[in-house]
């Protein structure tokens, strides 16, 4: 690992923690994609790849409950987002926040859908109750399937935004620091001798 700071803390904390392209590049399975999965355009921290790794790692970390990891870094190729970011925000949705996404996606699948407002009040789990748990067990299903897709969608858009918004932010601090840094040194007697 390089011993040079970024722009940001948390470009230099994931710069540390996550694998080099090198250690990525001798796994066996990365092999047969490696020259495109290696690319150091995908690895970098910039102001476009960063709300994309965002963006497709909060998609992939709804949309598939196992390997999230892997979709998100395919995802990352075609858009040209940031490789170990997309693969870092999957864990978003892990074996302890699971069943905590799993409420939230029943009920956000039951509020888009409002199929008791749609059939008539409290309709709808009369129809399941007659029909047996079975079907109620599959319209259970149906409707956090249809929660985790749009919390895939609104997640990945809603990062995105976020991401690039506190990016910006933080790259504008920093080059203010800079400025200021500079136009300290530029005041003192005897800068124009440096």
């Amino acid at each position: 690992m390089s011993d040079m700071r970024s722009k940001t803390f948390l470009s230099d904390w994931f710069r540390k923690h996550m694998p080099t392209r090198e250690q990525m590049g001798r796994n066996k399975y990365l092999q047969p994609i490696a020259h495109r999965f290696l690319s150091p355009e995908l690895w970098r921290f910039t102001r476009r790849s960063v709300p994309r790794g965002v963006a497709l790692g909060l998609f992939a970390a709804f949309i598939v409950p196992l390997g999230q990891i892997f979709l998100a870094a395919f995802l990352a190729l075609p858009a040209r987002a940031n490789v170990p970011l997309a693969a870092a925000v999957t864990f978003v949705t892990n074996p302890f926040t699971f069943p905590f996404w799993l409420v939230v996606a029943n009920k956000v699948g039951a509020t888009v859908l409002n199929i008791d407002a749609a059939v008539g009040g409290g309709a709808a789990s009369e129809i399941a109750h007659d029909r047996g748990a079975l079907a109620g067990f599959f319209e259970l299903a149906g409707l956090t399937a249809f929660g985790f897709v749009v919390l895939a969608v609104v997640g990945a858009a809603a990062g995105h935004l976020i991401a690039g918004f506190i990016w910006r932010n933080l790259v504008m601090r920093k080059r203010k620091q800079r400025l200021g840094a500079m136009e300290e040194t530029a005041g003192l007697p005897g800068a124009e001798d440096r």
